[in-house]
């Protein structure tokens, strides 16, 4: 089966060699494009200010990679790091943070994102508890606390704490080049499976390809939040899934 997988170019690859290894014809349509951190500047000013917060949320391995290029070298590492799911807690684990500083969803967890770490965390959240998210920017955004909603910021707050937020890497939507977009045409009819892990993916898609008719698609989502997405741009088959690879696995090959 053709699995289209639409993460950054860096783990769409780790992603497209699994696929390829477990007997799919996996290949790589990279929808979000990552780039340096806005402001070198404010991460500094995070590494700096690090033994006033009671934790750190990294919300992804590469908001994890970009703060810790910018690690001065005398920086001592952060107390708590906390991260939403398995390749969060690799890219922690790469930076040097010792696994008893990690605090993470287990393996088995229900879901990967904010709701199941907070569960974790909430107990620790006091008036007075700051805490910084590190996270990425959108390209066309000058303040990363609108990249996105954030749940989990919003939990902090109502507990009495507060939130500070530090953008470590920018997102911004790749232009396709012609094979490209030849592929995501034949992909949009032919009985591909498209592998969405981010909502900001398929916004990308639909931005690229504006005229797409998306309705014989199929797609596997990694988050009831994000199959909303695909069906809202009109993807006629979407099943959701845990992002554990097993489980991504088992939902492509339930395909009809």
């Amino acid at each position: 089966m053709r699995v289209i997988v639409t993460r950054p170019r860096r783990e769409a690859q780790d992603w497209v060699q699994v696929l390829r290894q477990a007997g799919h014809e996996a290949l790589a349509l990279p929808l979000i494009a990552i780039a340096p951190a806005p402001d070198a500047a404010a991460l500094q000013q995070a590494w700096r200010q690090l033994a006033g917060y009671l934790g750190l949320m990294f919300v992804s391995a590469n908001a994890v990679d970009g703060f810790f290029m910018a690690r001065p070298p005398d920086a001592p590492l952060p107390a708590q790091a906390w991260a939403t799911g398995p390749g969060t807690v690799s890219a922690l684990l790469r930076a040097g943070v010792p696994i008893a500083q990690i605090t993470a969803p287990p393996a088995g967890a229900a879901q990967f994102d904010s709701e199941a770490l907070w569960q974790l965390v909430a107990g620790r959240i006091g008036p007075g508890a700051r805490v910084l998210i590190v996270r990425g920017a959108d390209a066309a955004e000058s303040s990363p606390q609108g990249a996105g909603r954030d749940w989990f910021a919003r939990q902090v707050a109502a507990a009495g704490g507060a939130v500070d937020f530090v953008a470590s890497y920018q997102r911004q939507r790749p232009l396709l080049d012609a094979t490209q977009r030849q592929l995501a045409q034949a992909a949009a009819i032919d009985g591909s499976v498209w592998l969405f892990s981010s909502s900001e993916a398929v916004l990308n898609l639909q931005a690229s390809l504006p005229q797409q008719d998306w309705r014989a698609a199929r797609a596997v989502a990694t988050h009831a939040r994000i199959a909303q997405a695909v069906r809202a741009a009109g993807f006629g088959v979407v099943h959701e899934s845990r992002p554990a690879l097993a489980d991504v696995r088992a939902s492509i090959e339930s395909m009809p």
